[in-house]
């Protein structure tokens, strides 16, 4: 069986972003197709190209929907209360998780002072064009579309802007040329001040899901985060507890570096749902610096990653802020 990425490459080289919620089943792939001001002869054009594509890949069957509904994106947040926890993985690795399932997902990196996605998703360097004032998100890793803060300023250079002047760039992220993207997963700037605060209340997250280490100081901050989406009325889908336990590759032993438990035991306090937990793992750090995040693959890191996006999903689609 070609796996998903193949036919996730052949389709964006045709297409772009107008292609989401591709779903791959025993070679037989459907996704959605946003056709919003195409003709219909360049609809049907478009369409016979993206057969074509895929079927050249190996595609047994391919069902194309076509939408020219203009979405609204909902919002996921994905927050802590400091730096250093994993945030920007863990919504690299949440949002293409999650696309693998068939949702059609993106991902802004708000990360204002620490933009990474654009390492993370394997396409450093590479601008985003623009539709007049609307910006058109970049395609990344797994089929996932993108923008960043780091996309706005020069490679390596430092983002000195006063809260307005970020506040505006991130609000061109937020609304920029998404087509059918239904969920947007944003990798929320650490901390709790002005500049997220107007983030949040300006476009209003259908919840947030709060990273924390097993430690004690990490999850005080967690706790911070926690606080601060209950106040602006964003509901909590859940935490995440990273660098969870460390398997020596040598000797085999376990150690809890950052300690073990932590954020599950005060989940369980604050009655809110514990989504899971990602170990410390080197193949991490080194799929991201790599641009192939985790995620992508097979194994027990991308089953972590594809078990949290499964509850994140679950939560969303849910009429109760409840998680099985």
């Amino acid at each position: 069986m070609t796996d998903f990425n193949t036919f996730s490459d052949a389709i964006i080289a045709v297409v772009g972003s107008r292609a989401s919620g591709l779903k791959v089943a025993d070679d037989a792939v459907s996704l959605m197709l946003d056709v919003s001001g195409l003709s219909e002869e360049q609809r049907a054009e478009i369409e016979t190209e993206v057969r074509a594509a895929v079927e050249k890949v190996g595609a047994r069957s391919v069902r194309i929907m076509l939408t020219a509904e203009r979405i609204v994106p909902r919002l996921i947040a994905v927050a802590s209360g400091k730096g250093g926890v994993g945030k920007s993985t863990l919504s690299t690795n949440l949002a293409i998780a999650m696309a693998r399932t068939g949702r059609s997902v993106g991902l802004v990196d708000a990360d204002i002072y620490g933009p990474s996605q654009a390492r993370l998703m394997g396409v450093e360097g590479v601008k985003p064009e623009a539709d007049g004032k609307i910006m058109i998100p970049v395609m990344g890793a797994g089929g996932v579309p993108f923008l960043s803060m780091g996309q706005l300023v020069n490679p390596g250079q430092a983002i000195a802007w006063r809260g307005p002047m970020a506040g505006t760039a991130l609000s061109q992220l937020v609304d920029a040329k998404w087509g059918a993207v239904r969920d947007i997963i944003v990798d929320m700037p650490p901390g709790t001040g002005d500049i997220q605060l107007s983030m949040v209340q300006k476009h209003k997250p259908v919840g947030a899901v709060i990273i924390s280490t097993p430690q004690d100081l990490a999850l005080m901050d967690a706790m911070r985060a926690i606080s601060f989406f209950e106040s602006a009325k964003v509901p909590i889908i859940g935490l995440v507890e990273n660098m969870a336990g460390y398997l020596c590759p040598h000797c085999g032993e376990m150690s809890d570096p950052f300690g073990s438990g932590g954020a599950e035991a005060a989940a369980k306090e604050l009655g809110i749902p514990f989504l899971g937990r990602i170990p410390l793992d080197i193949n991490i750090r080194i799929e991201s610096d790599a641009g192939t995040p985790p995620a992508l693959g097979e194994g027990p890191i991308s089953d972590a990653y594809s078990a949290i996006a499964q509850r994140v999903a679950t939560w969303i689609d849910s009429p109760k802020d409840t998680v099985a």
